[in-house]
């Protein structure tokens, strides 16, 4: 330990960042205790020295300081006008006229324009003289009325002086259990407000001071975009915006689809400027550094330079800063000759920028980055030195241990983030990293370069990479669909990320090492005592670029790992340390292998049965998960689209779609495989347009739905993907009854059954066109656990007047399955002409659900039905109030919970 004083400095900064964010004072302080006597025991074991422990005292507590200092900084300054919107909900309009600079690259998309706002001064309405608020930062949503204005938004450049008028409103924070938390993301990028205008008529806009670091910014987007318009000019279609993201990191323009499929692939990184990039381009501008014949000397230094020009043009994004510190770091320490140890390197990178800004920690960019870096590091040499040792496949076997390594290192942070890993990762990264980083990517910025200077060889330069493009499409498609190998994963919990880089680590240590059969010829290294032990720890030699063996991934320093060059004719064999310790090997393996299976069922003995009443917005969309682990979905949500012929122009390159965005999502972070029964109540927009991508995103086994038709774009679409992809399809008809498990059944109560009249043996389907679809609702009766649930669809008075006279006709089947109720979820989203004081009665429910968005243009849920639940006796709860409704059938009773939306 006392030979890394920089590494455990910077892990002891990183666990005091990680301290004060999530702790307390008193926490933090109790923490800083924890590390103190930990530090303690290490000194008087003789592992730590006095002066070294002193120091990774002072580290970590110079960092959750600064962590919890920052916290405290990192508020607005219109705290008054922010409880009173609490006060009056998250609906109140609160006019304001901001005044400021921009800050950040206008972004357009569709009708709407996004920057950052650094504000000087606001005057809101109601609330006293104009406020100076010292460049806190809001962020400005303007919609766009005319698509002519759209090109006047683009004109608008980060460093104008803006004045604007609109409504301030807070960011969403989270509506339902692990869902996305808008609020928290902009808090970390100090944003509090978001700033809503109509209108380019709403801003006004002039030019600001020249030499301020916005406007500075600013001339750097000018020449990204310019950079990018030539790409576009060189690449087709799609391409165009892949070769921009690919080259110059600007991913306004990639293709959704595209990106879906790098996703699910784990080859999102290829598009994340990082070491990689920034390592092709030092070694480039090296080789033509040295055509111009500079000293070793100057072109280092001048390296040095070009880094930070190289990170703002492919927009500074966490991971390329990283690597361009570390990239700057590497270079200046080759030039002192000091260059030995890619850890040290990494830890002062980590450490230089928390200190500048500790919210980088939150960043899932910055993790990834420095995890995986430093997984490579250490991880890389052992699983290669357990390896064959081929001269003719070196490379090959050099991938591949990088490919392992990675996959390994990233799995707890991409299923933590992202709920899901292809089988086929691995493969996908060993064919396709190399071949679209030494390939591609030169040959995109190679083409780039040449463009500006002879447009024709530009253009055919990138001519050779556009059919290589669509080779990479094509595989990427086709491994992306190989949905057989795509897995689902919960969110796994922090302590079991914890176990799985301990486990890791332990892994690394018990690999064997290949022995020669021989006894080794001393090469070069020996002669001067160097050895292989230096790359275990991550030692780097530098070497002239001209003499670079091969470019390694080490945070954008060039640099060729030390290795075994001097031992000949090395054979593997079993190794002396697999023989001491063969139980170590088997043990990290065992381990590694009980953490996956915990990761992937972690609810295996959780016997209680949930329903979950999502909040999504005006729609409908509950999820069910059994006692017996059987997992059902009722309906999907879905905006209804009101856009008029002639308004195409407002449609937005990626738009929110709350099944890709908030549904699919949702079910993934819960773990969920496969849906065993999809139920659609009926084809209306606001219950099925999120289907699609539910069912894209999981295996369905099932669908339930009334048997209907309707002329509609997403109703067509919906059944065509279900009979597309081959999933069986029901006709839900009254006294249907559906086993999920012993203790879990659903009863269909509505739509009536269909009298069949064929004289053929075999029954089929009637399919009948129902373009007014309330009415046609699916009806189902739940029981879970011994508590009853009624789930009503959209029904109105027409619907329940019916069903109330077919159970007085039908006694003997109602009253086998169909009396009082646990739980009503309350029909067409509170409509006014559902819910009616009979139908109440009839049922007698504890408990009533209302799913409704915050600002419906409905009216929903009205006040009559409100009234009538409340003379009825029912405790009512909301999605528009309370955000996701959770009922968890218990054996003791059931429990609810919410996310209690108002506070």
């Amino acid at each position: 330990m006392n030979r890394r004083p920089l590494l455990w400095f910077a892990v002891c900064f990183v666990a005091g960042c990680a301290s004060g964010a999530k702790l307390s004072g008193a926490g933090a302080a109790l923490a800083a205790g924890g590390v103190a006597v930990a530090a303690l025991a290490l000194v008087l074991s003789g592992r730590l020295t006095r002066k070294l422990a002193a120091v990774c005292a002072v580290g970590f507590v110079l960092a959750a300081g600064e962590r919890m200092w920052a916290d405290a900084r990192n508020v607005t300054g219109l705290l008054d006008v922010l409880r009173a919107a609490e006060a009056q909900g998250s609906d109140a309009a609160i006019a304001v006229e901001a005044s400021g600079t921009i800050v950040s690259v206008v972004e357009i998309d569709g009708d709407r324009a996004i920057f950052e706002l650094a504000v000087d001064a606001a005057s809101v309405a109601g609330f006293g003289s104009p406020r100076q608020l010292g460049g806190e930062r809001m962020l400005v949503q303007l919609r766009l009325e005319e698509q002519p204005q759209q090109e006047v938004a683009a004109a608008w450049r980060r460093g104008d002086v803006v004045d604007v008028k609109g409504q301030l409103a807070q960011p969403a924070g989270p509506a339902n259990r692990g869902g996305f938390d808008y609020r928290r993301y902009l808090s970390s990028q100090n944003i509090h407000w978001l700033l809503q205008a109509t209108g380019t008529g709403a801003i006004d806009i002039a030019p600001g001071p020249p030499w301020t670091a916005a406007a500075l910014l600013g001339r750097v987007d000018t020449v990204r975009a310019w950079l990018g318009a030539r790409l576009t000019g060189m690449y087709p279609g799609v391409q165009a915006g892949y070769m921009q993201g690919l080259v110059l990191g600007i991913t306004d323009n990639l293709d959704p689809s595209l990106m879906q499929q790098f996703a699910r692939l784990g080859l999102t990184h290829i598009l994340a400027i990082s070491g990689l990039h920034v390592a092709v381009f030092l070694y480039a501008l090296g080789l033509i550094l040295r055509l111009c014949r500079m000293t070793r000397e100057r072109l280092l230094l001048t390296l040095v330079f070009a880094v930070p020009f190289y990170v703002l043009l492919s927009g500074a994004s966490p991971s390329v800063v990283r690597a361009g510190v570390m990239g700057m770091l590497g270079l200046l320490a080759a030039r002192m000759h000091k260059l030995k140890d890619g850890l040290h390197i990494l830890a002062a990178a980590a450490v230089i920028m928390l200190a500048i800004n500790p919210f980088y920690l939150e960043n899932v960019s910055f993790q990834l980055s420095f995890i995986v870096t430093l997984g490579l590091i250490l991880g890389v040499p052992p699983v290669r030195r357990a390896m064959p040792d081929w001269k003719r496949g070196k490379a090959l076997l050099d991938l591949t241990a990088v490919s392992v390594v990675a996959q390994a290192v990233s799995f707890p942070v991409s299923i933590y983030y992202f709920n899901q890993f292809h089988l086929l990762s691995l493969p996908a990264n060993l064919l396709l990293v190399p071949f679209i980083s030494f390939i591609i990517m030169p040959l995109g910025g190679a083409a780039l370069f040449i463009h500006m200077a002879w447009p024709s060889g530009g253009k055919l330069l990138a001519w050779a990479s556009v059919y290589a493009n669509d080779w990479t499409f094509w595989l990427v498609d086709w491994l992306a669909k190989a949905d057989l190998f795509r897995t689902i994963w919960a969110t796994p919990p922090l302590w079991w990320i914890a176990a799985w880089y301990g486990a890791l680590a332990l892994l690394f240590r018990a690999l064997p090492v290949r022995q020669p059969s021989v006894a080794p010829e001393l090469g070069p290294e020996s002669e001067h005592g160097d050895s292989a032990a230096g790359h275990e720890n991550g030692e780097l030699e530098t070497q002239p670029l001209h003499e670079l063996p091969s470019i390694h991934r080490t945070g954008g320093i060039i640099a060729a790992h030390k290795s075994s060059r001097g031992f000949k004719g090395l054979p593997s064999t079993t190794s002396a340390m697999a023989l001491l310790y063969p139980s170590s090997l088997f043990s990290s393996f065992l381990l590694l292998l009980a953490l996956l299976f915990f990761a992937y069922y972690p609810d295996l003995y959780d016997r209680d049965g949930r329903v979950h009443v999502l909040d999504i917005g005006q729609g409908d969309s509950i999820y069910i998960r059994t006692p017996e682990g059987k997992h059902l979905l009722i309906d999907g949500g879905g905006t209804v689209s009101f856009r008029k012929e002639g308004e195409e122009w407002r449609a937005r390159k990626d738009p929110f779609e709350v099944g890709k965005k908030v549904i699919a999502p949702l079910l993934m972070k819960r773990g969920v495989h496969q849906l065993d029964l999809l139920i659609v109540s009926h084809l209306d927009s606001d219950h099925i347009k999120g289907l699609k991508a539910v069912m894209d995103s999981i295996p369905v086994k099932g669908l339930l739905w009334n048997g209907s038709m309707k002329h509609s774009p997403d109703a067509e679409e919906l059944l065509a993907f279900a009979v597309q992809h081959e999933i069986p399809m029901y006709r839900a008809e009254a006294g249907q009854e559906w086993e999920m498990g012993k203790q879990t059944k659903l009863t269909v109560l509505w739509p009536s059954a269909v009298v069949h009249t064929e004289k053929s043996s075999i029954p089929s389907i009637q399919i009948k066109e129902v373009e007014e679809q309330n009415e046609a609702s699916v009806v189902l009766y739940l029981t879970m656990k011994n508590y009853t649930f009624l789930m009503t669809g959209d029904i109105g008075f027409e619907t329940e007047e019916r069903l109330m006279a077919d159970m007085d006709e039908n006694p003997d089947f109602y009253a086998a399955c169909c009396t009082k109720i646990d739980v009503l979820k309350v029909a067409h989203h509170g409509s006014r002409y559902s819910t009616a004081a009979n139908w109440l009665e009839r049922w007698q429910p504890l408990s009533a659900a209302i799913s409704a968005g915050a600002t419906n243009s409905y009216g929903h849920p009205h006040g009559d039905v409100l009234g009538r639940l409340k003379a009825a006796g029912a405790e009512v709860r909301r999605t528009d109030q309370d955000g996701e409704i959770e009922y968890r059938a218990a054996s003791e009773r059931l429990l609810v919970r919410t996310m209690d939306k108002g506070n």
